[in-house]
C-alpha cells in the first residue's frame, strides 16, 4: 500500500520534492493532496503534479484524515507554526530544515512530536544520500583508519537575495547552506557534541551572516573546519582524513554524485527529473522519502539516520555558532 503524502506549501522545494518523489514506484509513493496559502495556488501545484485534493490553508490538510505523513516545505520562520499544527493533529512530519530559528523552537517541536506519540524528522536530506550512506559504512569499518579531521564548505554567490538577507526571512547563510557542511562534520564524528566551538564571520548591515568559517575540537584531539557563505562561490567540497587515508567528495558535497576513497573514485548517479528542477541534484530527495516510508511501515518514532538528538545537537551548535558572531534571532 502507497505511503499516502500531504505537502505544506506549494514552493519551489515542494516542487522538487514532487518531481523527486516521481522516481519512486507509484505503488509506494502518492501525494495525495497539498495545501498553499492560497487555494490558486495549491490548484496550479496540484494541477503540475497531479495531486487530487488542494487546499487554501494549511489546517484543511491538517484535518484530511486519508494522510498518512505531511511534508513541510515553508520558509523555515513558519516551521515552528506548520510543525506544531500538523503534530497535534497526529500527523507524522518530514520538516525541511533548518527546523527551527532557535533551539527553543527545536525543543518545542520535538516535544510536541513526542506528545502526541507521531513520526517525525528534520529533512536533512544529505544524510540519505547513497555516498553519504557508503561513508558511514567505511568509516564503522576503518576503512581510512581513525578519523582526525574533517574540512568543507559551501558557498554561492547568490546576493541579493531577500531570502538570505533579511533576518524576518529567516536570512543567513549558516541557517540555510552552512547547515551542511555542519551536520557532516557533526555525522562524520557520530553525533558527538565539540568540546569547543570557534567562529570568525562576515555580518551583513542586516545583522545576518553572509560568511563564516567555524572550527570545531572534538575528544582526542579530532578536528573540523567549515567555511560556509551566500556571498561567494567556493568549491563545495568535502575531505575526510583519517590515519590511514581519506575520502573526499569532489563538488557539491551536500548532494553528491562522486565520493573518491583513497583515490578511488566511486559514481552514485541520480535520476533524471520529469520537470525543470530548482536546485541541483534535487531528484536526490527521493531518498529521504523513501527512508520516511520505511520508518512508517516499522511503526518508528523517529530515524536513526537524522534522529531527533541529531536535530538538537545541530540546533545547539548554530545558535552557539551565531551567538559568536553577534546573529540572535527572537
Amino acid at each position: 500500500m502507497a505511503t499516502r503524502w500531504g505537502i505544506c506549501s506549494a514552493g519551489k522545494i515542494s516542487h522538487d520534492f514532487m518531481v523527486a518523489m516521481k522516481t519512486l514506484p507509484p505503488e509506494h509513493h502518492q501525494a495525495v493532496a497539498v495545501a498553499a496559502r492560497s487555494l490558486d495556488d495549491a490548484k496550479k501545484f496540484g494541477k503540475t503534479h497531479n495531486i487530487p485534493r488542494t487546499y487554501g490553508s494549511y489546517e484543511e490538510l491538517a484535518k484530511d484524515p486519508n494522510i498518512d505523513v505531511v511534508y513541510i516545505g515553508t520558509i523555515q520562520t513558519n516551521h515552528l507554526s506548520s510543525c506544531l499544527l500538523f503534530l497535534n493533529a497526529k500527523k507524522p512530519v518530514l520538516c525541511e530544515k533548518s527546523l527551527g530559528m532557535t533551539t527553543k523552537e527545536v525543543k518545542a517541536i520535538l516535544a510536541c512530536a513526542k506528545k502526541n506519540n507521531v513520526f517525525f524528522m528534520e529533512a536533512i536530506w544529505a544524510r540519505f544520500f547513497p555516498a553519504y550512506c557508503e561513508l558511514r559504512k567505511l568509516l564503522a569499518e576503518g576503512a581510512i583508519g581513525d578519523v582526525r579531521m574533517v574540512r568543507s564548505e559551501f558557498g554561492l554567490s547568490v546576493l541579493p537575495l531577500p531570502r538570505l538577507e533579511l533576518k524576518e526571512l529567516g536570512g543567513g547563510a549558516l541557517l540555510d547552506i552552512g547547515l551542511y557542511p555542519l551536520q557532516f562534520s557533526l555525522m562524520v564524528y557520530g553525533g558527538e557534541r565539540p568540546e569547543s566551538i570557534k567562529t570568525e564571520g562576515v555580518i551583513l548591515d542586516t545583522g545576518v551572516d553572509e560568511t563564516l568559517v567555524v572550527t570545531l575540537k572534538f575528544s582526542k584531539n579530532r578536528m573540523a573546519v567549515f567555511t560556509s557563505s551566500s556571498g561567494l562561490q567556493l568549491h563545495n567540497d568535502a575531505i575526510v582524513v583519517g590515519s590511514k587515508g581519506l575520502i573526499r567528495f569532489p563538488s557539491h558535497m551536500w548532494c553528491p554524485e562522486v565520493m573518491v576513497v583513497n583515490g578511488k573514485e566511486k559514481k552514485y548517479p541520480l535520476p533524471e527529473p520529469h520537470l525543470p528542477l530548482n536546485f541541483v541534484h534535487s531528484t536526490g530527495l527521493r531518498y529521504e522519502a523513501e527512508a520516511v516510508r520505511q520508518c512508517l511501515l516499522q511503526g518508528k518514532k523517529e530515524c536513526s539516520i537524522m534522529s531527533h538528538a541529531d536535530s538538537l545537537l545541530l540546533a545547539e551548535v548554530k545558535e552557539e555558532i551565531l551567538k559568536q558572531v553577534g546573529v540572535v534571532y527572537d
